[in-house]
Protein backbone atom coordinates (compact mmCIF):
# COMPACT_ATOMS: atom_id res chain seq x y z
CA UNK A 1 0.00 0.00 0.00
CA UNK A 2 1.62 3.52 -1.18
CA UNK A 3 1.65 6.35 1.20
CA UNK A 4 -0.96 8.18 0.28
CA UNK A 5 -3.54 5.42 -0.46
CA UNK A 6 -6.57 5.85 0.96
CA UNK A 7 -9.16 2.94 1.69
CA UNK A 8 -12.44 2.51 3.07
CA UNK A 9 -13.17 0.61 6.40
CA UNK A 10 -11.12 -0.33 9.51
CA UNK A 11 -8.08 0.48 6.68
CA UNK A 12 -5.76 3.87 6.37
CA UNK A 13 -7.48 6.90 5.46
CA UNK A 14 -6.14 9.83 5.50
CA UNK A 15 -5.86 12.86 8.31
CA UNK A 16 -5.03 16.35 6.81
CA UNK A 17 -3.52 19.40 8.75
CA UNK A 18 -3.28 22.72 6.50
CA UNK A 19 -3.29 25.92 7.09
CA UNK A 20 -2.59 29.64 6.01
CA UNK A 21 -1.02 32.81 7.29
CA UNK A 22 -3.22 36.23 6.46
CA UNK A 23 -1.11 39.10 6.45
CA UNK A 24 -2.29 43.29 7.19
CA UNK A 25 0.61 46.03 6.36
CA UNK A 26 -0.66 49.05 7.44
CA UNK A 27 1.70 52.63 6.76
CA UNK A 28 0.71 55.53 7.95
CA UNK A 29 -2.76 54.23 9.65
CA UNK A 30 -3.64 53.03 6.20
CA UNK A 31 -4.11 49.72 5.28
CA UNK A 32 -2.32 49.07 2.39
CA UNK A 33 -1.91 45.80 1.51
CA UNK A 34 -3.77 42.08 2.42
CA UNK A 35 -2.48 39.06 1.67
CA UNK A 36 -2.80 35.39 2.48
CA UNK A 37 0.24 32.66 2.12
CA UNK A 38 -0.32 28.88 2.20
CA UNK A 39 2.39 27.43 5.15
CA UNK A 40 3.96 24.26 5.48
CA UNK A 41 3.09 22.73 8.72
CA UNK A 42 6.99 21.24 9.41
CA UNK A 43 7.52 17.52 10.67
CA UNK A 44 8.04 18.93 14.11
CA UNK A 45 4.96 20.25 14.12
CA UNK A 46 2.99 16.84 13.01
CA UNK A 47 4.77 15.19 15.66
CA UNK A 48 4.20 17.61 18.48
CA UNK A 49 0.18 17.29 17.08
CA UNK A 50 0.19 13.32 17.13
CA UNK A 51 2.14 13.37 20.71
CA UNK A 52 -0.03 16.04 22.70
CA UNK A 53 -3.19 14.60 20.92
CA UNK A 54 -2.43 10.64 21.19
CA UNK A 55 0.54 9.86 23.04
CA UNK A 56 0.14 11.57 26.22
CA UNK A 57 2.70 14.36 25.42
CA UNK A 58 2.71 17.52 27.57
CA UNK A 59 0.41 20.50 25.79
CA UNK A 60 2.45 23.49 24.75
CA UNK A 61 -0.22 26.39 25.87
CA UNK A 62 0.74 29.17 24.35
CA UNK A 63 2.19 29.58 20.37
CA UNK A 64 3.74 32.27 18.94
CA UNK A 65 4.46 34.15 15.80
CA UNK A 66 7.52 35.23 14.23
CA UNK A 67 8.77 37.17 10.43
CA UNK A 68 11.73 36.55 8.96
CA UNK A 69 14.62 38.01 6.51
CA UNK A 70 16.38 35.32 4.43
CA UNK A 71 15.30 34.40 1.20
CA UNK A 72 13.98 30.73 2.49
CA UNK A 73 12.02 28.65 1.68
CA UNK A 74 10.48 26.03 4.19
CA UNK A 75 11.31 22.50 4.28
CA UNK A 76 9.27 19.58 6.14
CA UNK A 77 12.35 19.23 8.23
CA UNK A 78 12.80 22.31 9.77
CA UNK A 79 12.84 22.47 13.48
CA UNK A 80 12.89 25.01 15.84
CA UNK A 81 17.23 25.01 16.52
CA UNK A 82 17.75 25.78 13.04
CA UNK A 83 14.76 27.92 12.12
CA UNK A 84 14.38 30.90 13.72
CA UNK A 85 17.03 33.51 15.37
CA UNK A 86 19.91 33.74 12.84
CA UNK A 87 19.70 30.54 11.29
CA UNK A 88 18.65 29.19 8.17
CA UNK A 89 15.34 32.25 8.01
CA UNK A 90 16.92 34.26 9.73
CA UNK A 91 14.67 35.88 12.06
CA UNK A 92 13.47 39.55 12.44
CA UNK A 93 14.08 40.46 15.70
CA UNK A 94 15.89 43.77 16.57
CA UNK A 95 13.97 45.17 13.62
CA UNK A 96 10.69 45.30 15.69
CA UNK A 97 9.17 47.43 18.90
CA UNK A 98 7.59 44.52 20.64
CA UNK A 99 9.61 43.10 23.43
CA UNK A 100 8.92 39.24 22.70
CA UNK A 101 7.44 37.56 20.01
CA UNK A 102 3.56 38.07 19.85
CA UNK A 103 1.38 35.71 21.39
CA UNK A 104 -0.75 33.57 18.89
CA UNK A 105 -4.04 34.45 20.69
CA UNK A 106 -6.70 31.86 19.16
CA UNK A 107 -10.01 31.72 20.36
CA UNK A 108 -10.74 28.05 20.37
CA UNK A 109 -11.45 25.15 17.57
CA UNK A 110 -14.77 25.76 15.87
CA UNK A 111 -15.60 23.48 12.70
CA UNK A 112 -12.27 21.93 12.55
CA UNK A 113 -10.44 25.05 12.52
CA UNK A 114 -8.31 26.96 15.29
CA UNK A 115 -7.15 30.70 14.33
CA UNK A 116 -6.28 34.35 16.14
CA UNK A 117 -8.20 36.07 13.53
CA UNK A 118 -10.40 37.91 16.58
CA UNK A 119 -6.81 39.27 17.77
CA UNK A 120 -3.42 39.12 15.45
CA UNK A 121 -0.09 39.30 15.81
CA UNK A 122 1.32 42.84 15.46
CA UNK A 123 4.70 43.64 14.22
CA UNK A 124 5.48 47.30 14.56
CA UNK A 125 8.67 47.81 12.73
CA UNK A 126 11.04 50.73 13.78
CA UNK A 127 13.49 50.38 10.65
CA UNK A 128 13.66 49.33 7.12
CA UNK A 129 13.71 45.58 6.49
CA UNK A 130 12.94 43.27 4.05
CA UNK A 131 10.28 39.87 5.15
CA UNK A 132 10.19 36.97 3.45
CA UNK A 133 7.87 34.80 5.64
CA UNK A 134 5.85 34.37 9.05
CA UNK A 135 6.63 31.03 11.36
CA UNK A 136 4.30 29.94 14.16
CA UNK A 137 6.55 28.28 17.51
CA UNK A 138 6.14 27.96 21.07
CA UNK A 139 9.32 30.22 22.13
CA UNK A 140 8.51 34.10 22.92
CA UNK A 141 11.90 34.74 22.50
CA UNK A 142 13.05 36.78 19.71
CA UNK A 143 15.70 35.30 18.34
CA UNK A 144 15.18 31.91 20.63
CA UNK A 145 16.09 28.86 19.55
CA UNK A 146 14.54 26.08 21.46
CA UNK A 147 10.66 25.10 21.54
CA UNK A 148 8.52 23.57 18.74
CA UNK A 149 8.18 24.96 15.32
CA UNK A 150 4.85 23.98 14.09
CA UNK A 151 4.78 25.85 10.66
CA UNK A 152 6.19 28.56 8.68
CA UNK A 153 5.57 29.89 5.41
CA UNK A 154 7.12 32.03 2.44
CA UNK A 155 5.28 35.14 1.01
CA UNK A 156 5.40 34.99 -2.92
CA UNK A 157 6.52 38.29 -2.81
CA UNK A 158 9.01 39.92 -0.27
CA UNK A 159 7.95 42.66 1.46
CA UNK A 160 9.42 46.31 2.21
CA UNK A 161 8.58 47.03 5.73
CA UNK A 162 9.77 50.71 6.83
CA UNK A 163 10.00 52.26 10.56
CA UNK A 164 6.80 52.59 11.96
CA UNK A 165 5.03 50.54 9.52
CA UNK A 166 2.61 47.51 11.37
CA UNK A 167 2.26 44.16 9.95
CA UNK A 168 -0.79 42.24 11.71
CA UNK A 169 -0.62 38.58 11.10
CA UNK A 170 -3.48 35.85 11.66
CA UNK A 171 -2.97 31.95 11.41
CA UNK A 172 -5.38 29.64 10.36
CA UNK A 173 -4.90 26.15 11.01
CA UNK A 174 -7.72 23.33 9.43
CA UNK A 175 -8.23 19.21 10.26
CA UNK A 176 -9.61 17.39 7.09
CA UNK A 177 -10.52 13.88 7.02
CA UNK A 178 -11.33 14.51 3.04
Amino acid sequence: MKQNDEVVGNQLQKLKVAGFFTYEHIRDGEVIDVWQEPNLVVDEGINYALDASFSGGTPITTWYVGVYKNNYTPIAGNVASTFAGAGIANEANAEYDEATRPTWTEAGVSAKTVTNSASPAVFTFNTTVTIYGAFLISNNTKGGLTGTLAAASKFASSRAMLAADVLNVTYTITGTST
